[in-house]
Order: structure tokens, then sequence, then C-alpha cells
């Protein structure tokens, strides 16, 4: 099949790579004319691992291409994804969506014949009507435009795995029996028939799945942060207390790791817009319970602040503090919403000299908060450090030798706020190690 992808960030350039990867020829479409050069070089503008190798295999063979022209994308097929950013609305916790309105009326007026134009992009539920009301208005084939919705569950730093074997896959449509399913099935035939469970809905329960699925994703993060809480309190370890829950399939070990908390652009949006549509359509009361996992995630980074200070005292001023990590997780070099750069921010604000190191994400760092210390090298940055702080889990810092620390440090201390230090090896190593959650 011949199609298009419209808005190639992390969404959409990675479900272009993996519509290309399944034998279609695929036309990506954004704006942003640095960026289409650079992945029409093969090469994403952003760090996601496995994407290069599929961007350079796809766009050799002339299979996958970008183009910054609406008119070019909208005559290349009759069937469009648009997979654009919805960020949070400044100021607010709604979703803005002027970037999609905005390039479904970009998209519209080169639609001159019947055409399947599938929503990605995550969105407050009651969208895909006004969406449809646009289209159809300013479209010269009118209502033989269908409107799907296709939401997608990918996780950065595994975009790849989960866009070619997902755990699901949904379809919303506005009618029952709509013309767009076939279309849709044969796009996704090579998924459906690998046995993929395949959920056909309306749009509105499509609407809701992806910002349902991170609530609740969210939740479960922040429940085993709350015992967290009654674990310091009362002397237990929270990864054991993880560990006896998770084997309850009722509950289930995926998902539910002790630690920093959740970042990121898709947990914290999602889960707060979740809640101001619940707020919007008067069932604000059913989701007390993504309010108070809101805040528990937000504690989180308050405790690392909180274990800093009774470690070097109250007066942080002319401290030296180094923290493993930028990026709001590993494998990405994506900092929105980062809880170790937050707790970053707050360390220097009140007066410590904060150095900063991470993998991938220190470019993206060092524009987003250039008043931190940034050093590539994780052992030179610990150089007369008074206090280590682990904060974004990196499987390059957990194999680090901590003998070759301890004497470089001013005071071997470190807090692990992602439990995946070996807590006898650095211990035995001289250091003084505390968690989250752990005695």
């Amino acid at each position: 099949m011949k199609m298009t992808v419209i808005g190639c960030g992390y969404l959409g350039a990675t479900h272009a790579a993996r519509m290309a990867e399944l034998g279609h020829e695929v036309l990506g479409m954004d704006s942003d004319i640095d960026k289409v050069h650079t992945l029409n070089s093969g090469k994403a503008p952003f760090f996601e691992r496995d994407l290069d190798d599929l961007l350079a295999k796809h766009t050799a063979t002339g299979r996958l291409r970008f183009t910054a022209s609406y008119g070019e994308a909208a005559d290349f097929a009759d069937l469009h994804f648009i997979g654009v950013g919805t960020p949070q609305q400044p100021g607010t916790d709604s979703y803005d969506l002027s970037h999609l309105f905005d390039a479904v009326a970009r998209l519209a007026p080169g639609l001159k014949k019947p055409a399947v134009v599938a929503v990605k992009s995550t969105v407050p539920v009651g969208t895909a009507p006004l969406v449809t009301e646009l289209l159809q208005g300013i479209a010269p084939a009118g209502d033989l435009i269908e409107v799907a919705w296709n939401p997608e569950f990918l996780r950065e730093s595994f975009a790849i795995e989960d866009t070619l074997r997902p755990d699901r896959l949904v379809l919303g449509f506005s009618t029952a029996h709509s013309w767009a399913e076939a279309v849709l099935r044969q796009a996704f035939a090579r998924i459906i028939e690998a046995g993929t469970p395949t959920i056909v809905t309306d749009r509105a329960t499509a609407e809701l799945a992806k910002g349902a699925a991170n609530s609740f994703l969210a939740t479960k993060i922040s429940f085993i942060n709350a015992m967290a809480e009654v674990c310091e309190k009362s002397g237990a370890n929270v990864a054991e207390l993880a560990d006896i829950l998770g084997h309850d399939t009722r509950i289930g070990r995926r998902g539910m790791r002790p630690g920093l908390g959740y970042g990121g652009d898709c947990l914290p949006k999602d889960l707060r817009g979740f809640i101001t549509r619940a707020d919007e359509l008067d069932a604000g009361q059913a989701v007390g319970i993504l309010r108070e996992a809101d805040a528990v995630n937000t504690r989180r980074r308050q405790r690392v602040i909180d274990l800093t200070r009774e470690e070097l005292g109250p007066d942080l001023r002319g401290k030296r503090i180094t923290i493993w990590g930028a990026a709001f997780k590993p494998e990405t070099d994506d900092i929105r919403d980062s809880p170790a750069l937050a707790v970053a921010q707050t360390l220097h604000d009140l007066g410590a000299t904060v150095t900063v190191t991470d993998p991938k994400a220190l470019d993206n760092a060092r524009k987003r908060y250039p008043e931190l210390d940034y050093i590539e090298d994780p052992i030179t940055a610990v150089e007369d450090a008074d206090l280590l702080l682990h904060l974004t889990e990196w499987h390059q810092f957990s194999t680090i030798d901590p003998k070759r620390l301890a004497t470089r440090t001013n005071n071997p201390k470190v807090i692990d706020a992602r439990g995946t230090l070996n807590t006898d090896q650095w211990r035995e190593a001289g250091w003084m190690i505390r968690g989250l959650g752990r005695r």
C-alpha cells in the first residue's frame, strides 16, 4: 500500500519506519525542513534505539521518504496517518490540539477523492467529531473522507519493538461497518496475521484508550512509590514488597518498579489531560485516585531533595553534587519532564553546584538547563563531589565498579533513587548508600 504519516516526531517517524518495514511505500510529512532533511538522510533527529537502522534501510531503497509539502502528501496516497504532537497547554493541564487541527486544515484541501485519515495523536475524548467536521468541511471530497482513530501505545526506548510487535491494535470508526476498517486491516495485515489482538470499536472508546492506559500505568507506579513511603517509615524493603505483590497474577510485577517516579511527555501529560477532560465531563469525582497518583509521583522528587539535605545539611550552598542521569528514562535522549533534571534544577536553586552526566541526553539538557554543569564521563563527574545521586537507571551506571570512585569524592555517599545499584557491592567499596523505600 501507499500511505503518508503526517508529523514526524517520536511517534510519526517511528510509525513511518514501521510501516515501511511492513512492506508499504511511505511518505512522511513534517513542516520542519531541517527535520525532513535529517530523516531523508536515514537518521532521526532524536535518539531512539534501532530507529536509525530502519530509517537508513528504507530511505536507501526509496520505500520511505519525507517531504515538507502537504500537497505532495495529499496526492501521494489515500491513507493518511496523523501523528502530530498534542502537548500540554502552557499554564493548564489540557491538551493543546492546535497542531492537530492545523495539520488537518492543511491536508484537507488536497483530498479530492475518497480517503481514510487515521489519527494516532493522543487527544481528549470528543475530539474525533471536531476533526471530522473540519476535514470534511474543507476537503473537496467532503464526506467521502472517513476519519478513523488508531491510538499508539509505544514506549520510548522500546518504540521499534512496540510498533512491530504490539500487544494490541485498536481501530476506532464512526460506524459499525465502516469501509475504512478494510483499509486499515490491509495496512496492518502482517501484524494482525501474527496474532496481535485487534479491537475494533467506536471512536470515543479508541480516543480514551491511550489516556486510560497511561493513567492506569501511572497509578500502578505511584502505588508502589506510595508503598515506598510506608516502607521508609517502617523499615521495610519496597523492592522485596514489589516482588511479593508481583507474584499475584491479578497485580503483576511489570511496571511496578519503585523509584524516583515517571516523567517524559506521555504519562504526566496524559494523566493530567485525562483528569481535566473528566472534570469537563462532570466526572471529576471518578478520577480522584488519579489526582493522588499524580501527587505521589511529584513527592518522589521532593523526597530525594529531603534525603540530600539529611546527608549534607539543610544549607546546600557550596555543596558539590553529581547526578547520574538527565533523560527521563534510559535508552532515550528525551528530557521532557525529566525527574532527574527537575531534582538537579531544584538543588541548583538551593545553592548547590550540580554536575550532570548522561550517555545520550546531555546536548538536550544543556539547551534546557544551561546553568547546570555537564561532564560526559560518569567517573570523572564524581571528582570532589560531596554526594552522588543516581537518578536515571542507565545500564552503564550500574556496571561501574564503585571501588574506582570512592577515593575520587569528597564524601563517598550515594542516593540510589532508581534502585538498580548493587547495594552490597557499593557498601563493600566504602560507600554509604541510601535508596527510596529501602532500609
